[in-house]
């Protein structure tokens, strides 16, 4: 199927089964996100990746949710096959769509239409992301997305200059490491400020000792107890805010 979004191109190569990769087009560049989904109309989770790209990480989340009896879609931002191992390539990835926050917009934007497409409840939806993925669904929270909630773990807190979040709709969740060198708790305490300010519902949880990336399974940073203790939260989130 091909149609029109957002001024751009958008192919989607439908999926048969209920859990598996999708392909699609924007802008005549080929994405791959993953969807699955335990039944008709589960409540969506719709993610976005770390700067890794799109890998088994997030299909593992995703088969975590699909057991919880959530559908998750998986977005794509760097492209089908693009999946950096080079610190230097994620920077150069991670920076293009930081310094591009349009094409960012556009491209979370399309994700949301392509899980649409595949009978996801877009309507019925809160957005994860870690790392840079969750900078990215702070981004989608200050576009005005019709979200219930949007959640970063140890994502980037800082808000571009010119933006603000006087155009979000749903409430924000963040998962923070207060051992964090990469996002500081100064960042934290600014966007605490910030949501306050704007009025957004919010809550903010740190874990001590935990440090940036801290829920990436068998890494050198993967911290337990962090892990466990957002990802308890996270599911009590789930249940309050999904119908």
């Amino acid at each position: 199927m091909t149609k029109v979004f957002f001024g751009l191109v958008l192919s989607i190569t439908f999926l048969i089964a209920s859990k598996g990769f999708v392909s699609y087009v924007v802008d005549g560049q080929t994405y791959e996100g993953y969807y699955s989904s335990p039944s008709k109309n589960a409540p969506l989770v719709f993610m976005v990746h770390d700067w890794d790209g799109l890998t088994q990480y997030e299909v593992k989340r995703a088969k975590m949710l699909y057991d919880m009896g959530y559908a998750t879609f998986a977005v794509d931002l760097f492209g089908k096959g693009v999946r950096p191992t080079q610190r230097d390539e994620k920077k150069k990835l991670t920076g293009a769509l930081y310094k591009d926050r349009e094409k960012m917009r556009v491209l979370l934007n399309a994700g949301l239409e392509v899980a649409k497409l595949q009978g996801a409840n877009i309507n019925n939806t809160v957005g994860i992301g870690y790392c840079f993925g969750g900078a990215a669904i702070l981004e989608l929270a200050r576009s005005g997305a019709d979200l219930k909630s949007f959640i970063p773990f140890h994502g980037g807190l800082k808000t571009p200059m010119g933006q603000n979040y006087s155009k979000t709709k749903g409430s924000v969740f963040v998962f923070h490491g207060s051992a964090d060198a990469s996002v500081s708790m100064q960042d934290f305490a600014n966007l605490t400020n910030e949501l306050e300010t704007a009025k957004i519902p919010h809550e903010m949880s740190t874990y001590s000792g935990a440090p940036h990336a801290f829920s990436v399974f068998g890494s050198s940073r993967y911290h337990k107890k962090a892990d466990e203790s957002s990802w308890k939260r996270f599911s009590e989130i789930l249940d309050e805010t999904l119908k």
